[in-house]
């Protein structure tokens, strides 16, 4: 099926609107149950080869968990992930850091039920502290898949209703932000940002997220989960930085997953670890190649 899809940068200043037509095709792969289907695309003109998994999370045939490295350095691929785990699909998933030869998680992961690390609680830009409540992707013990703007106080997992509302220069205001938050009732959650979509619509809270001053907002390999009206989950991979597929922005990379579906979605940790594995192979081409890069956390399917 070919989509029409004009990324909508509502929220992201200098973001253009790209208009770009991906022609889908489902893949033929007998190993995956009817509750998970990959897509792959492509437009020759951008040019963009992106591939999404579509995971009904209501049959009996899947589980969707969240997983965290086991090894020493804290880090692995993504096809180690898969192996270990015993994962159908894996997509690589939040950010990281790396310290003395040590990979740790960027805020928020409860990963294989356990809690792992929190969610970040502000971030220095300049000098100054901003107040955050990123977004983040979190499962229920019936894998019922919900995205949030989130936040931690002593191992509870709050939810939030809209984000603290930063902006450059001016951080939140906590004490006068009436802002609705409840606790998170999750089993698995991962936190990367910023959100993309929400009721159905482009929202991409760089700003609130304070992911400005960073190139997220740029071109790059991109890595996006979404969730449709139906509440099946949607994984998105897009190749970049190659001659072939150039990669999105922030603002196409919300339109492409509104064209495929999703009414809310948000960026995961995208460049050169966006990574699909299905069936113990490697799917897309992370880096122009079959390298993998390390990584801390991954969103697994059990078929």
């Amino acid at each position: 099926m070919a989509i029409w899809v004009t990324g909508c940068g509502r929220t992201v200043p200098a973001t253009q609107s790209t208009l770009m037509q991906v022609d889908w095709k489902k893949m033929d792969l007998p190993e995956l149950p009817d509750a998970v289907q990959v897509w792959e695309g492509e437009d020759e003109d951008l040019p963009l080869k992106a591939w999404f998994v579509k995971v009904d999370p209501k049959s009996d045939q899947i589980d969707i968990k969240v997983h965290s490295s086991s090894d020493a350095d804290g880090r692995q691929s993504a096809v180690d992930f898969a192996l270990q785990k015993n994962a159908c699909v894996v997509v690589n998933g939040g950010y990281f850091k790396e310290e003395k030869d040590l990979y740790s998680h960027i805020g928020l992961l409860l990963a294989d039920g356990k809690y792992v690390h929190a969610a970040t609680p502000g971030v220095f830009v300049d000098g100054v502290r901003y107040p955050v409540t990123r977004s983040a992707i979190g499962f229920s013990d019936t894998n019922v898949p919900e995205i949030a703007w989130v936040s931690t106080l002593d191992g509870t997992v709050f939810k939030w209703d809209t984000p603290l509302s930063n902006a450059p220069g001016i951080p939140a205001d906590q004490t006068g932000d009436s802002l609705a938050f409840s606790t998170w009732q999750v089993r698995d959650a991962i936190e990367a940002g910023p959100m993309l979509l929400e009721a159905g619509s482009p929202r991409i809270t760089v700003n609130e997220e304070v992911f400005f001053g960073t190139t997220i907002p740029e071109v790059h390999p991109r890595t996006a989960v979404g969730i449709d009206k139906e509440g099946r989950l949607i994984l998105m991979i897009v190749d970049g930085r190659q001659r072939n597929s150039r990669g999105l922005s922030l603002a196409e990379l919300a339109g492409l997953m509104q064209a495929v579906g999703a009414v809310k979605a948000m960026n995961l940790d995208g460049g050169g670890s966006s990574t699909l594995i299905v069936g113990g192979k490697l799917i897309n081409l992370p880096t122009g190649g079959t390298f993998q890069r390390e990584i801390v956390s991954a969103i697994g399917i059990h078929c």
